[in-house]
Parts: C-alpha cells; sequence; structure tokens
C-alpha cells in the first residue's frame, strides 16, 4: 500500500511540475516573448531579429513602453495595422476591405507625426503620396491613392503632410479634417440631406449612434421641414421617437448646408468621379437662391411649417440633458459657423477621446474591454492621451504594453 501510495504522489507530482511547464510561457513570458507580442500587436508582423533584440533589452530596461514605441517604426503598422482602423471609417458599410483613400490617408499621416488627433474633425489637413509612376491626387478620382496601395509604396516614409484647402478647392475656412476629404464626401454627402455624416461622425469618432444619444427632452424648434410631425398620421410617433434623434441632430448638421458631392448621375450613377463641393461666399445654389444647398429642402412639404435653413450656422442642443454626459468642453461656446467649428465641438468631448483609446484597445488586445482593470487601464490612457496632446500613437503603445503578457 505504500509502495502504490508513493507511486500515485510521485505520479501526480509529475503531471503538476509537466501542466506548470507548459504554462510558464503563457503566465512567465520573458522579455523576448513580450517583445515579440508587442509588435505582433502593433504590426502585425514579428520582428526581424536586430529589432526584437533592441524591444527585449528595452524592456529588461524597465522600458517596455519603449519596447511598444520602437514597434510602431515597422512599416506595416502604417500599411496595414492604422488602414485596418481607419478604413470602415471611410465608407456607409464600415467595410474595411475599402481601397486607400484619402480618409484613410490622413488618419495615418496624423498618427505618424503625432499630431493632436482632435484635427481630424477640423484641421485644414490632407496627406498624399509619393513614387515613380504615381497619378496626381485628384478631387474627381480616387487613382493616386489606388496607385500608392498597388505599387506597395511605404506609406511611412512617403505620406506628405499638405493644406486640405490648396488641394480640393474648398477655402480654408470650410475645411473640416476627413469630414471634407473626397471619400468622406462621396461616402456621406452624396444624395440624402447631409444627415449622414454627421451620424457617422458620431458613430466613428464618438462611439455613439443616434439611438444612443435619442432625447426626446430637447427643443424641436430646429427639425427641418422634411421630418413629419405626425408620421402614418400619429403625432405620438414624432413626440417619442423621432423628435429624439431630430432635436439634436439637425441643428449641428446644419452645419453642412454649403457643402454637396457632385456628379453626373446618368453617365456615373456611383459617384466615382464625384467631387466635394462648397458654396463660398458669393455662390448661389439655384434651386435655393441662398448658399444652403438644396438637398436641405428635400420634401420640404412634409411639415411646411418645420425649420427652414437659412445658412450654416449650428447649435448643440445636447449640451444640456442626459447628453451632457458626453463630456463637452467648457471653453466652447457651444454653438458657431460651419464644419470647422461644430468638428471642433466633436472631437474636443471627453467621449471622443474615450473612443478612440476604446477602439485602439480592441484593435491591439484583440478584444473589447472586459472587466474592472481593463476599465482601469482605459481611465488611465484617456489620461494619458489627452496629456500627450491627443498622440494616438502612445495610446497604441500604451495598449499592446497592457496586453504583452507577464
Amino acid at each position: 500500500m505504500k509502495s502504490r501510495s508513493l507511486a500515485h504522489r510521485l505520479f501526480r507530482l509529475g503531471v503538476f511540475i509537466l501542466f506548470g511547464a507548459l504554462l510558464t510561457p503563457i503566465g512567465w513570458a520573458d522579455s523576448r516573448d513580450q517583445a515579440k507580442r508587442i509588435h505582433d500587436r502593433i504590426a502585425g508582423v514579428p520582428p526581424d531579429a536586430a529589432t526584437l533584440d533592441e524591444m527585449a533589452t528595452a524592456i529588461d530596461s524597465n522600458n517596455a513602453l519603449g519596447a511598444a514605441l520602437i514597434a510602431t517604426e515597422a512599416p506595416e503598422f502604417y500599411n496595414v495595422t492604422l488602414k485596418n482602423l481607419a478604413a470602415p471609417w471611410s465608407n456607409e458599410f464600415q467595410n474595411i476591405f475599402v481601397p486607400l483613400n484619402d480618409y484613410i490617408a490622413t488618419i495615418i499621416g496624423i498618427v505618424r507625426d503625432e499630431r493632436d488627433f482632435r484635427e481630424i474633425l477640423s484641421g485644414d489637413v490632407l496627406y498624399v503620396g509619393s513614387g515613380a509612376g504615381i497619378p496626381a491626387y485628384s478631387n474627381t478620382n480616387n487613382a493616386h491613392y489606388e496607385a500608392l496601395e498597388a505599387q506597395g509604396v511605404d506609406l511611412q516614409d512617403n505620406l506628405q503632410f499638405t493644406l486640405q484647402s490648396s488641394m480640393n478647392g474648398i477655402p480654408a475656412s470650410a475645411t473640416a479634417g476627413v469630414m471634407t476629404s473626397r471619400a468622406a464626401a462621396k461616402a456621406f454627402f452624396i444624395d440624402g440631406t447631409n444627415r449622414a455624416m454627421f451620424r457617422f461622425t458620431l458613430l466613428n469618432h464618438l462611439c455613439e449612434d443616434l439611438e444612443q444619444v435619442k432625447d426626446i427632452t430637447r427643443i424641436p424648434d430646429r427639425i427641418r421641414q422634411d421630418v413629419s410631425r405626425s408620421p402614418g398620421g400619429d403625432s405620438r410617433i414624432f413626440l417619442n421617437s423621432c423628435i429624439g434623434c431630430h432635436a439634436g441632430m439637425d441643428p449641428l448638421a446644419q452645419a453642412f448646408a454649403y457643402y454637396d458631392y457632385i456628379y453626373d448621375v446618368d453617365t456615373d450613377p456611383d459617384g466615382q468621379n464625384g467631387f466635394i463641393d462648397y458654396n463660398d461666399a458669393g455662390e448661389i445654389d439655384p434651386d435655393t437662391g441662398t448658399r444652403v444647398v438644396s438637398k436641405y429642402f428635400n420634401n420640404a412639404l412634409n411639415f411646411e411649417h418645420g425649420f427652414a435653413t437659412p445658412d450654416e450656422s449650428w447649435s448643440n442642443y445636447w449640451r444640456a440633458g442626459q447628453n451632457e454626459l458626453l463630456g463637452w468642453d467648457p471653453a466652447l461656446p457651444g454653438s458657431g459657423i460651419g464644419a470647422k467649428s461644430m468638428g471642433m465641438e466633436l472631437a474636443h468631448t471627453a467621449k471622443f477621446a474615450q473612443c478612440q483609446v476604446e477602439k485602439v484597445f480592441t484593435n491591439v488586445c484583440l478584444r473589447p474591454v472586459q472587466d474592472s482593470g481593463d476599465r482601469t487601464q482605459i481611465s488611465s490612457m484617456v489620461s494619458s492621451f489627452q496629456s500627450s496632446g491627443y498622440n494616438l500613437k502612445q495610446v497604441y503603445a500604451e495598449s499592446a504594453v497592457y496586453c504583452m503578457g507577464n
């Protein structure tokens, strides 16, 4: 019995040792394992030997953040990771498998140059590429960016900052970062009523869709004429549903009143060769007799006593009520003229900062936020993002360190 008991104990000990050995690489990763994991998460590819050594040395010196920043110098971080982050933002279907375009390239360039990421909604900023055989940037097609991608141009080395206003014919005062990029105009200013640009900007950069910010307590005085006050003959639907989105959205989307995407519907039904257009001072829409584009008066007879848009002034009714929790900047007035100042209103919210951090966390850690530890990390990274001057590269590095394993 004693012999059998001893054998049993030795067997159990052997199993325990074997099980522990199997767990060791995961639970107690050394600096080279951690460096490789960081690089994989940031760049999507393993590091070469020299980079792995450099990153492992940094980790051994208690500088894991420095190791992560080394990984952000990999070309794949720009050509793949950042492209995949921004691509869904540039189209209505939120498709990741779209060609490189000016929206995506501008996001990549802003991250590479460590610019204030809030510029994506207000800056006079555009990034274009360079390389042999690459056609020049055009406001009427996407050939420039498709050629960059087809030729495998290293975006880290070949993207160049330029003023958007110098390339697309829009005055500097009317530029609003990626919202006034050609790709965004093609996706969100085409046809419709320009509300799509507001809705998808809210969704992509504040992580909130209209249903989540619906507030039926806001004053409905700026809701446009195309919104029926008794859909289906029942005014309760308007009062308990429609008003919740439109009362806040319409006064903000008024900032886009002078913008349109122009294309020939007969010869180019998908708008592949269209361009963004803005009615500058002195330019009058023939249908409205003002600078306001005619789409703001679509279906005006639905409720002719509704708001008739006179200009591009906007007001933020969501600064009060439940959406005060989005964290509006008290230093801003909450109203203004045009898309640039409205974009700044959105980008200066606490929710904007949190949204970018959560998207990067999910992108790097390959999972959404799950528990109190993750939420504490998100809060810390939001503070770091803000204090770094809204440097998104820093968020990538901090996320990778958090998820590198111990």
